[in-house]
């Protein structure tokens, strides 16, 4: 935008005029140069203006409205214990639990040197367990949508002295149906306030919610629309359904990838996929909406240590997750809905990283690649799998030594055979022919 475009010089966030204790908390995580969505971003909420921003996933959203935010609130930092000096300023709505958690992760790391209150509340525990923070106060409030109006149902959340709202995944929301219980939720907000919608796709039914929820927004798009990250390489391989499974070790293998999340589109796929590959020897970890919320996090947390090569999960980790450089993604099903597609392979190439997105199509998903194809605009051309190198030759030894060894040594190495042997035909010896 013509309004905006000025503000991309910006090479550090030292020009972004944060305050110290913003900067200070930036230095601390390493943070030195600003993400394009953050240079156009933070200059325009600092002025007050209501915004439509949209950028590739990955590409630093939740500190292009975190940031400002933060710095805009710091006139109502205290350290009173009063629950009065503490009234939610500022409500950040997200689809999913698990984006409403990383969302308050790291705002909790952007404010960490400013006495500003924060918490997060999300359904699948109990309601009571969130209300203790609620009562004592807070200024930063990441909700899920139906659950904060559990809250406020419940009287335990007054949501009247609210001066910002940002709506995250505002598309994801809409998809989910989410759309009834936004309009519950902005009629218990005060209409003097500054509103911002930040999405990585933009289709009509968002430019329709945008017109209807924010004042004179200004619209900043950093990257072609409905676009994901060019640092992503996108791999086709098809593959008939019976074979997937065959197919997908022997990416893992052949492209000798460390971790990846496989998403399928239903919970029961998930859990059977997952099994398969655990009987195959994989470190596997399943995440789906139908997992207690224990589980979830703790699979998350497992993955994110690197516990577990494989994550298999259905789109409820397409957003929201965000893990360090991880390499790969797999669609071991493709989505019915092509910005479900974006959103998956926005799990890797976060931050100008490189990563790779392998997608196995079987002959009926056909018609859901066209769909993704016609969406990103870019063919994706299928190649063949990858080949996968035998094993190595084993050394010969000499007979006395393995006589010494006796039977039982020699078949502790074969034991644990690597995964590749799952897929490869056995391999001829070419050593040489025992002494008679």
């Amino acid at each position: 935008m013509s309004e905006s475009s000025a503000l991309e010089a910006a090479s550090s966030f030292a020009e972004l005029n944060l305050s110290p204790e913003i900067q200070r908390a930036l230095d601390d995580m390493g943070y030195q140069t600003p993400t394009p969505i953050q240079k156009q971003a933070v200059p325009l909420v600092l002025a007050g203006r209501d915004l439509m921003a949209q950028a590739q996933t990955g590409t630093g959203k939740t500190a292009a409205f975190a940031l400002p935010l933060l710095q805009k609130m710091l006139p109502f930092a205290n350290t009173s214990t009063s629950p009065a000096r503490h009234p939610v300023r500022a409500l950040v709505l997200a689809p999913t639990r698990e984006l409403a958690i990383q969302v308050h992760e790291s705002i909790v790391a952007y404010g960490k040197h400013i006495p500003l209150r924060s918490t997060v509340v999300y359904g699948g525990v109990a309601l009571g367990a969130q209300t203790p923070q609620l009562r004592a106060g807070v200024e930063v409030l990441v909700a899920t949508p139906g659950r904060l109006l559990d809250h406020a149902g419940s009287r335990m959340l007054s949501l009247s002295q609210v001066e910002y709202l940002v709506l995250d995944e505002a598309d994801r929301m809409l998809d989910m149906g989410f759309l009834p219980d936004l309009k519950r939720i902005l009629d218990l907000l005060p209409k003097n306030r500054q509103t911002l919608l930040f999405s990585a796709t933009f289709d009509d039914n968002i430019t329709r919610l945008a017109q209807s929820f924010l004042r004179d927004p200004l619209k900043v798009e950093v990257a072609r629309r409905n676009t994901a990250a060019e640092t992503v390489e996108q791999l086709v391989h098809k593959a008939r359904e019976e074979d997937k499974v065959d197919a997908l070790i022997r990416v893992v293998t052949a492209r000798e990838i460390s971790q990846a999340i496989v998403f399928t589109r239903t919970k029961l796929t998930a859990d059977r996929l997952g099994r398969q590959l655990q009987r195959r020897g994989l470190e596997v970890a399943i995440i789906h909406g139908d997992k207690a919320q224990s589980e979830r996090l703790l699979a998350l947390e497992g993955f994110k240590q690197g516990k577990t090569r494989l994550l298999v999960a259905t789109d409820i980790a397409a957003r929201g997750i965000d893990i360090v450089e991880l390499p790969c993604v797999v669609n071991y099903e493709l989505p019915y809905s092509p910005e479900d597609y974006v959103h998956r392979i926005g799990r890797t190439g976060r931050a100008g990283a490189e990563g790779m997105a392998v997608s196995l199509v079987a002959p009926d998903e056909e018609r859901l690649l066209a769909a993704i194809e016609k969406f990103i605009n870019r063919p994706l051309v299928p190649t063949p799998l990858p080949e996968v190198a035998p094993p190595a030759a084993p050394v010969w030894t000499a007979p006395v030594a393995v006589q010494a060894a006796g039977p039982a040594a020699s078949q502790r190495g074969r034991r644990h055979e690597p995964v590749c042997a799952l897929l490869m035909p056995p391999v001829q010896s070419q050593e040489a022919p025992r002494p008679e």
